[in-house]
C-alpha cells in the first residue's frame, strides 16, 4: 500500500485540507495515549501540584502507562480524546493540508523546484496559522490529559464542554489562549521538523520509503522541539497566577529540574510523535490518492 505511484492528476487544495485532517484524527486514535503519558511526564514534579507519600510517581512509557491503567483506569489513556480530535480537525488540516499551497506561494515563479528556504517559511507560517485558529482546543487536551495525575477532589472540569466554559469563565476568553507564543514556537520548530524533513526526505526517496521518511521526521521534530513542548504543556496546564508568562515557566523549570527537564517525557513523545508521523503521512497520502482517484467517477 506504501510506495503506491500517485495519480497523475495532483490532489486539489480542499482534498488536502480534509484528508490531512481526517489522517490526523486517525493518528491520534491510534497513539493517544503516548501522548497523555508524554503530558504526564512532563507535568511531573510541578510545583503546583501538591507532593505528598501519596503522590504517584510516574517512572518511563510503560511505568506511566501501567500506572494509569491501574490507579485510573483504562479510559485514563484517552482522556482528552475529543478536544484531541477537535485540535487535529482545525490544527492538522491548516498546518499540514495547506502546506503544499503556501510552499508554492513562497517558491519563485519559474523555479524548477522549491528551495530550503521556501519549505521553512511554508511549513512556519501553517503552523503559526494553526496554532492561533486551535489554540483553544490545545489547551483544554492538555488540561484534561494532566487532570488525572491530580486527587479527585481537586480536578477542575466534567467534561469537554464544561472545560472550555470554565476557563473562559474563570480565565475569561484569553485563558482558552493561554500559551500561544510558546506554542507557535514549538510548532514552528516542529513544522520545520517535521513537514520540511519529511517533504525532502519524500523527494529524496521518491515516495518508495514514506514510513521510513515518517518516522525521521517524527524524530527530528522530537529532538528540536522537546523543550519548548515542555514549557508549553505546564504553561498551558497552569492555574491563574502561577507564571507570569511563558518565560517565567521556563525559568522555573530551568531552576527546579535543571536542562534535563527540558526533556521531560522525551521517550513518550518521540515514540509518539514518530508513530504518529507513520499512521498520518501513511493515511494522508492515501486519502488523497482515493479522493482523486474517486473523482472522474463522479463526474
Amino acid at each position: 500500500m506504501v510506495g503506491l505511484k500517485p495519480p497523475e492528476v495532483p490532489p486539489t487544495a480542499a482534498v488536502k485540507f480534509v484528508s490531512a485532517g481526517t489522517a490526523a484524527c486517525i493518528a491520534d486514535l491510534c497513539t493517544f495515549p503516548l501522548d497523555t503519558a508524554k503530558v504526564r511526564l512532563q507535568i511531573q514534579g510541578e510545583v503546583r501540584i501538591p507532593r505528598s507519600t501519596s503522590t504517584v510517581e510516574y517512572r518511563g512509557v510503560l511505568g506511566t502507562l501501567s500506572t494509569m491503567v491501574r490507579t485510573e483506569g483504562p479510559r485514563s489513556l484517552y482522556s482528552g480524546l475529543a478536544a484531541g480530535l477537535q485540535r487535529q480537525m482545525s490544527f492538522a488540516s491548516i498546518r499540514i493540508g495547506l502546506y503544499d499551497s503556501v510552499k508554492q506561494l513562497y517558491t519563485p515563479k519559474g523555479a524548477e523546484s522549491t528551495g530550503l528556504a521556501a519549505r521553512v517559511l511554508a511549513g512556519c507560517t501553517t503552523g503559526a496559522v494553526a496554532v492561533t485558529c486551535a489554540q483553544p482546543t490545545d489547551v483544554v487536551k492538555v488540561r484534561f490529559q494532566a487532570n488525572g495525575a491530580l486527587p479527585d477532589g481537586a480536578r477542575r472540569y466534567s467534561g469537554t464542554v464544561d472545560a472550555y466554559r470554565t476557563i473562559a469563565r474563570e480565565e475569561g476568553v484569553r485563558g482558552l489562549w493561554r500559551g500561544t507564543l510558546p506554542n507557535i514556537a514549538r510548532n514552528a520548530i516542529v513544522n520545520c521538523g517535521e513537514l520540511v524533513t519529511y517533504d525532502l526526505i519524500k523527494d529524496a526517496l521518491l515516495r518508495a520509503q514514506l514510513m521510513t521518511a515518517a518516522f525521521g521526521a517524527g524524530f527530528c521534530a522530537t529532538v528540536v522541539a522537546s523543550p519548548v513542548d515542555v514549557v508549553k504543556t505546564r504553561y498551558m496546564n497552569a492555574g491563574p497566577g502561577q507564571y507570569r508568562n511563558a518565560l517565567s515557566c521556563l525559568l522555573a523549570l530551568l531552576m527546579q529540574d535543571g536542562l534535563a527537564g527540558f526533556y521531560k517525557g522525551f521517550v513518550p513523545s518521540f515514540l509518539r510523535l514518530g508513530s504518529w508521523n507513520v499512521v498520518m503521512f501513511i493515511s494522508y497520502e492515501q486519502l488523497q490518492r482515493a479522493a482523486v482517484l474517486a473523482r472522474p467517477a463522479q463526474s
